[in-house]
């Protein structure tokens, strides 16, 4: 008996399920789209074009970067949910269309958990509890203290309703038991402008927002959102550990594609996206701009969206943020 081969096989296999390519040797056979779902230049499209231009490398085809904003993120994501899962239409996902906006806005075109097929993560940018250096306060626990004595006293800024910001002070409040005033502004850089000023007595944002600010000695870093320490400040403890218990702000990026898309081509692109994110010169690079370089499996991705949509629908209910 003839034995057929490997490619034939793999075609019959495709044409059976009509949901070709399901043989990972065969993928990808043209460029691949990355939709990045903001304008160009910002954090998430960094990370995008950065990924890209190594996995155009490993792959052997193009990875094109496809700005596509508005609805803070959600156009983008919509057009991945919807594209054929055959692995040539990819998402560089956030946590506003994926976690966020779902609890912001009345209605979605998607959902997050089942429309989508969650690659790899990317990267985690830990949120750090920053101060004006004239508040009189040196840890989290003296800023808690002396927010208890002074309800609605302190004022903190952020990007935004509905901003991670935002609901990392929200956070903040609920869990510490404190009252502090949310000063919303079109964009986070505007936030930290007041609070460089003295505007503002406190800020909860993104690490490469604030970093050079801290280092340049005009801000006092206090904690860290993430669980653990972060390995690009390690000298600030977890608010988890420091007197916030079950903390925890931070935003993240990663690779999804559409919904049901064949496991040979989720694996070899998780496979491809994690030696790009392991790579000791982009670590590096990431590093710079105040992201850690992750990779993770596709069912720990999925854990850790599971994990936010639950936390983020918490906080928005508990501060009565209403859906716009």
């Amino acid at each position: 008996m003839k034995r057929t081969p490997r490619r034939a096989l793999c075609l019959a296999l495709a044409l059976l399920s009509l949901a070709a390519p399901l043989c990972a040797q065969d993928y990808p056979v043209k460029p691949i789209r990355l939709i990045v779902p903001f304008a160009p230049g910002g954090g998430t499209d960094i990370v995008g074009r950065l990924i890209a231009q190594r996995l155009t490398e490993l792959v052997g085809q193009t990875v094109v970067v496809d700005n596509r904003a508005g609805a803070g993120g959600v156009i983008g994501a919509d057009v991945v949910a919807k594209a054929p899962p055959d692995g040539y239409t990819l998402l560089m996902g956030t946590p506003g269309p994926l976690t966020i906006n779902p609890h912001l806005m009345k209605s979605m075109p998607y959902d997050t958990l089942r429309d989508f097929t969650p690659i790899a993560l990317a990267t985690v940018s830990p949120f750090i509890l920053v101060v004006h250096p004239a508040l009189p306060v040196r840890s989290a626990k003296e800023l808690i203290a002396l927010a208890k004595a002074k309800p609605d006293a302190l004022n903190y800024g952020s990007a935004g309703n509905g901003s991670v910001g935002h609901l990392a002070g929200e956070q903040l409040a609920a869990l510490a038991g404190i009252k502090i005033v949310h000063i919303p502004y079109k964009g986070s850089s505007l936030a930290l402008t007041d609070l460089l000023a003295g505007q503002l007595q406190l800020m909860v944002e993104n690490l490469p927002t604030v970093l050079p600010h801290i280092k340049a000695g005009k801000i006092r870093a206090l904690a860290v959102g993430t669980r653990q320490r972060s390995a690009l400040m390690p000298e600030l403890p977890p608010l988890d550990e420091a007197g916030v218990p079950g903390y925890v702000a931070s935003t993240a990026s990663g690779v999804l594609g559409p919904a049901r898309m064949p496991a040979a081509v989720v694996s070899r692109l998780n496979r491809d996206i994690v030696r790009v994110l392991q790579a000791a010169d982009v670590k590096e690079r990431l590093s710079g701009q105040g992201l850690e370089g992750m990779g993770s499996t596709p069912a720990q991705y999925t854990a850790h969206l599971r994990d936010e949509l639950g936390r983020y629908g918490r906080i928005v209910k508990a501060a009565a943020i209403t859906p716009q």
